[in-house]
């Protein structure tokens, strides 16, 4: 079957009941998964929380301590847009450890998928678009703590920029962060990625593919990355609620696809995380993610069958 670690928890699901952020996504991906004869059960692993200890290296103290001690203010729970729960809390620390163990397999077999996590809009100090935690960065500075791995390449692919991963990572010379967002789209402002690609309302798939090869290969010509970590949103989908883009689902797997093929040509582990999906009909959301693991799963298939002729 796969020839690569899923990581998922139960915990993903949020429970926030009618909102637009449907966290109960992420179980149906894996219930697709297993579904489909995709993935089997024992491939698909059960991340502990990230502990304090990693949380606090991208995170201040002040924050962390307010999410778990129920101290947030007003306009720090209304920056989240989604409500404040223990169980939301566990959730976070959860996707990140998610994350974290998502990379720690992509080193050791070439990929790791996190069933969530994504959270690329959470600063170091504050949360904000249903992000507490930035798990991505959580595992970059977990794999940087451990001595495994120094310099990472974060390719984000949501409609959305990541705000918080171009903040975090600012002044990092080894993290090197590039976005393929709609421009006319929260967030606003948009702190510098080291590559922003804004893309204009209604970017179809021709026009988005041809613009990521390019931001690939500028990427790859500036900076040679140890692990890529893949943000691949599915909320770029025409029938998206929040996005504006004009991607249809066979573009969105081909998105995926030529990140894929371009890390495996370079020998590079792949972390991917799944980020925002917010179609009118769930189901269209969590297809486009189960497509990211078939993407994914043919990327590792393609480089075997080259390596065997």
């Amino acid at each position: 079957m796969l020839p690569f670690k899923l990581v998922y928890h139960e915990g993903y699901d949020l429970r926030l009941g009618e909102h637009v952020f449907q966290s109960q996504k992420f179980g149906m991906v894996r219930d697709a998964l297993l579904a489909e004869g995709i993935a089997e059960p024992s491939e698909i692993l059960s991340p502990e929380p990230a502990s304090d200890e990693d949380i606090l290296r991208v995170h201040t103290r002040e924050w962390v301590e307010k999410l778990q001690n129920d101290t947030l203010t007003a306009s720090e729970r209304m920056r989240l847009e989604i409500p404040y729960s223990p169980a939301a809390v566990r959730g976070f620390w959860l996707a990140a450890g998610g994350s974290i163990l998502a990379a720690q397999c992509a080193l050791r077999d070439g990929f790791g998928v996190n069933i969530g996590g994504g959270f690329h809009h959470a600063f170091p100090s504050h949360g904000e678009g249903f992000c507490m935690i930035h798990d991505v960065a959580v595992a970059i500075r977990r794999l940087q703590a451990d001595g495994t791995v120094r310099k990472a390449l974060v390719v984000d692919t949501d409609v959305h920029q990541g705000n918080g991963t171009a903040a975090i990572f600012a002044t990092d010379p080894d993290v090197f962060t590039v976005s393929l967002h709609q421009e006319n789209n929260y967030p606003q402002p948009k702190p510098p990625s080291d590559l922003d690609v804004s893309l204009d309302d209604g970017t179809a798939d021709d026009e988005y593919l041809e613009l990521l090869d390019k931001a690939l290969a500028d990427s790859f010509s500036r900076f040679a990355p140890k692990i890529l970590f893949y943000v691949g949103g599915a909320d770029p989908y025409r029938e998206d609620q929040l996005g504006g883009l004009w991607l249809s689902m066979r573009g969105l797997q081909e998105r995926d696809a030529r990140v894929f093929a371009e890390a495996r040509r370079r020998g590079l582990p792949v972390a991917v995380a799944f980020a925002g999906g917010y179609a009118r009909n769930v189901e269209d959301t969590v297809r486009i993610h189960v497509n990211t693991v078939i993407a994914a799963r043919e990327a590792v298939g393609a480089r075997a069958s080259q390596a065997n002729h």
